[in-house]
């Protein structure tokens, strides 16, 4: 991965530092691994970013917050991922794979369903529901986090190794 176009792209810490919502965290926000662009961090945040899209409730940044502080992975590369993977437009279909993977799992046919927001609809019209859409959704985040960890991890592998050997190269 071009750690130059990372670091390019990514905002300083000392803008989040003055941002007024953020100073709850105060020093630990500052934390100099939070914000370095190297391998593990950024693999890692990717990873969790795509594991954390597919959770059912909008906690998603809460989360993501949480984890990134905990592990010391890249904020603005968890956040990203979070933001470009799980968005209104995405959101449906994301959701609607993980109910169909599910489903498929247990074994049950899907099921036809129509959405109303009330309070009758979240007693009765998810019953059926709800098994294989979250077993679905755990599916789904763990194949998801675990396949995009891998595959950035070689990508970002495979582009230090051509870097090396083109500069190795023109040396010669």
């Amino acid at each position: 991965m071009p750690r130059r176009f990372l670091k390019k792209i990514l905002p300083k810490p000392h803008h989040i530092q003055g941002h007024k919502l953020l100073r709850v965290f105060g020093d630990r926000l500052m934390d100099p691994r939070l914000w370095a662009v190297h391998r593990r961090a950024v693999t890692g945040a990717f990873g969790v970013g795509l594991a954390i899209c597919f959770i059912p409730l909008p906690v998603h940044t809460l989360v993501a917050g949480l984890i990134a502080l905990t592990w010391r992975l890249n904020v603005p590369a968890i956040y990203g991922t979070i933001f470009l993977v799980n968005n209104p437009l995405t959101m449906v279909p994301i959701y609607y794979l993980a109910y169909r993977v599910g489903a498929l799992l247990l074994g049950t046919p899907p099921q036809h369903f129509a959405f109303h927001l009330s309070w009758q609809w979240l007693q009765y019209g998810l019953g059926p529901l709800w098994q294989p859409f979250l077993v679905g959704c755990l599916v789904c985040s763990l194949v998801a986090g675990l396949a995009g960890w891998c595959v950035l991890e070689f990508v970002w592998r495979w582009e230090v190794r051509r870097r090396y050997r083109t500069r190795h190269l023109e040396a010669l």
